[in-house]
């Protein structure tokens, strides 16, 4: 009796786009990645699916979401279908990653054989359990067809061994953008790979691997930004941006009462058309999760409202704009 297995990597959320190392702290999905999950839904209108499965974290739930919903099945949460544990790298960006360990920073993609990290997993026992999660849906769902949404790195892990890999050998494939699907079909103890890492329901311009290019080749880095402390206290922060050696930008940021408040937010002249703006909205959404705050609000002048539009700012009753942050599942829009 065979299982149909799709695995689906999560939408695009905030650690893809700030370019911050999330493995199993809980970001939320971006405006991009809720456009990806109208594609997705589309893709598997005709398919029938008996049950969702998926990471426990909030960006799998929502990916997950376009699945269950529309068949109006239950969600089931399991968490062994997390993505790796990265221990001291959680919510560090690439590029002060990259900076700090550079030796690891290149391990994590090209010998995950090698990586270790203080307070991480490994990626052997990333394997192990994602292999005791597919044994486990299968064995709940015999005959049936399963959607399970997870996770980058602990997806291409699964896969890998599932297709006879060592972990060094897998460090030579390749990475599914976000949404990306691959099929296992599960007969008693044989698992076989039908297809993996197809993301072609996604338009060019919805693609986050299009606007990145860490994920083509080994010379290829793209650590993005890291950021350097200039003042923090009980009023707020504000940090610089660097890429390398040279400064590239500053963002501050001043706690209110139910908000963060951005009063500064620029990229030097030199460094723009780079994708760097992007980055510090990261480092202020970070900051002000960790402030216990739900909402961000920022003044701009009328020609850059649409800039932050794209990231899901909206104008506030009080005047600026305001992004909301909380961990919720959204619902999912009609494909334009």
């Amino acid at each position: 009796m065979t299982t149909k297995i799709f695995l689906v990597r999560h939408a695009e959320a905030e650690g893809n786009l700030f370019r911050v190392a999330h493995g199993q702290y809980d970001s939320t999905v971006t405006p991009q990645g809720y456009r990806q999950l109208a594609c997705l839904r589309e893709r598997f209108r005709e398919e029938r699916i008996d049950a969702v499965y998926g990471s426990d974290l909030t960006r799998t739930r929502t990916t997950a979401s376009a699945l269950y919903v529309p068949r109006n099945l239950p969600f089931r949460p399991l968490p062994l279908l997390r993505e790796i544990r990265l221990g001291a790298w959680e919510q560090m960006s690439w590029g002060d990653i990259q900076r700090m360990d550079p030796q690891m920073y290149i391990d994590f993609n090209k010998r995950p054989d090698l990586w270790r990290v203080r307070g991480a997993e490994t990626f052997s026992q990333v394997r192990e359990r994602m292999l005791s999660a597919v044994r486990q849906m299968a064995a709940e769902c015999p005959g049936q067809t399963v959607a399970a949404a997870s996770h980058g790195a602990a997806l291409r892990t699964l896969l890998g061994a599932l297709e006879g890999m060592s972990l060094e050998q897998t460090g030579a494939t390749g990475h599914g953008d976000n949404t990306a699907v691959s099929l296992l079909e599960v007969d008693g103890d044989r698992v076989r790979v039908v297809f993996r890492d197809d993301a072609g329901h996604v338009p060019a311009q919805l693609s986050t691997f299009r606007r990145q290019s860490w994920h083509k080749g080994d010379a290829a880095t793209e650590p993005g930004l890291w950021f350097r402390t200039l003042r923090e206290d009980d009023a707020g922060r504000t940090v610089e941006a660097l890429a390398g050696e040279t400064p590239a930008g500053q963002v501050s940021m001043s706690l209110e009462r139910s908000a963060l408040r951005v009063t500064d937010y620029r990229i030097l002249p030199a460094q723009r058309g780079r994708h760097y703006g992007v980055q510090l909205l990261g480092q202020a959404v970070q900051f002000a999760r960790r402030q216990n705050r739900e909402t961000l609000v920022l003044a701009c002048p009328p020609e850059l409202a649409a800039y932050f539009a794209k990231y899901g700012f909206a104008p506030a009753a009080a005047g600026g704009l305001v992004l909301d942050i909380r961990r919720v599942v959204r619902e999912i829009p009609a494909l334009e």
